[in-house]
């Protein structure tokens, strides 16, 4: 069974929005999961985009310090969040 690219797209935003959510749920309240895909997406630059379980597992054991260093580092290079 092969997962067309807007299905995946789907399910991969889906998961950076329960990862926001969690965030949100211990008093980050203001994470969208577009900022937690920009993190995470952001380790791929050099490497390319992994296997769909790495990137699944990214996502889902991203912690909330690792997004802070992040938004940080973003936020000194002139990014906007």
């Amino acid at each position: 069974m092969a997962i067309e690219s807007e299905e995946l797209s789907v399910m991969i935003e889906e998961l950076c929005n329960s990862k926001a959510e969690e965030f949100r749920l211990i008093g980050y309240e203001h994470v969208t999961g577009k900022e937690v895909w920009e993190c995470v997406n952001a380790k791929y630059v050099k490497k390319g985009q992994p296997e769909l379980h790495q990137l699944v597992n990214d996502i889902l054991s991203l912690k909330v310090t690792q997004f802070m260093n992040y938004m940080t580092l973003s936020a000194f290079k002139g990014t906007p969040f």
